[in-house]
């Protein structure tokens, strides 16, 4: 059996070894899109993570039986074209709720607490001259008693409000889905909690009901001093908007995933003024070194089955 892993630099320095023990693997990592249909056309099963697997790629791998995602999303296959010619498609869900959670409240305490300020406070010597032993120039606040707006509430939002709580926040909810249901947290309209929460954070996925939920009239509704967080997808809040809002009204915007990614060159978000108010990171929520290795672990098994 041959095994192609079309895009392993995005598992890191994860162990791949136990991919030996199932046939011959060849890794690639990364793979532009001219370059998928020469790396697939006698491979087994093909891994990978987000290069797309269209029809017409599928239609020239005769020897294709599975395509393993390694990831929880599979927009980047066609999945319906797959079940035409009989190949599987698998995924792995679950492996990096913990790590999205904690990055979650990474985001949130870096902006609420103004953690590169004082920092930076510290090592340029400053701290040295001060006359009084701190410094509390940047106001910062406590989680407890705040409200915390939470979209989305599959396991990670789930599991952010349960944090959130135990932090003694008030918690409320909007599906997205008008799916989830819980007892346990208040389930409010998109409206009463953008109106109404200190901190809000984005779980939910991409799709027409979500797309653009957060526009630049949306934004303009949050309360003065409102944290919002978006470890969901990027396209749920307009990027433009947020680059126009942040320089006119006190929001701060932590967000791990963009409409585009890599970010896009002279991106409107480069720009920005205030920039304190904003916190990026490279999409990296899902990638603790214990997520990583669970999804690769998971991988192994989905090719395991076929076998």
């Amino acid at each position: 059996m041959k095994i192609v892993l079309l895009d392993a630099l995005t598992f890191g320095d994860t162990d791949l070894g136990g991919f030996d023990s199932l046939g011959e693997v060849v890794v690639h990592q990364t793979t532009s899109p001219s370059q998928v249909q020469e790396r697939i056309t006698d491979a087994d099963v093909i891994v990978t993570n987000k290069i797309v697997i269209s029809d017409e790629l599928m239609a020239k791998a005769p020897s294709l039986k599975l395509i393993c995602i390694a990831a929880t999303g599979m927009n980047n296959v066609d999945l319906e074209a797959a079940a035409k010619r009989k190949i599987e498609v698998k995924n792995v869900a679950g492996y990096s709720t913990d790590s999205v959670i904690q990055h979650t409240f990474s985001m949130l305490f870096f902006l609420m607490t103004h953690s590169k300020y004082y920092d930076e406070y510290v090592k340029s010597g400053a701290y040295s001259k001060s006359p009084i032993f701190t410094d509390v120039s940047k106001s910062f606040f406590e989680v407890k008693g705040k409200k915390w707006g939470i979209i989305g509430l599959g396991s990670i939002g789930r599991g952010v409000a349960n944090i959130a709580s135990a932090f003694g926040a008030e918690v409320s909810y909007y599906s997205t889905s008008g799916v989830n249901r819980t007892q346990d947290f208040g389930r409010t309209t998109i409206d009463e909690l953008l109106k109404s929460c200190d901190i809000i954070s984005i779980h939910a996925p991409l799709n027409d009901k979500t797309n653009n939920l957060l526009d630049y009239e949306q934004l303009l509704t949050c309360k003065d001093g409102a944290i919002i967080l978006n470890l969901g997808r990027g396209g749920i809040v307009n990027e433009e908007a947020i680059a126009k809002i942040i320089d006119e009204k006190n929001i701060s915007f932590g967000l791990d995933v963009l409409t585009r990614e890599p970010m896009v060159p002279n991106h409107p978000l480069s720009c920005v003024k205030n920039r304190e108010n904003l916190y990026i990171t490279p999409h990296i929520a899902w990638a603790s070194v214990e997520a990583r290795d669970s999804l690769i672990a998971s991988v192994i098994e989905n090719i395991a089955s076929l076998k």
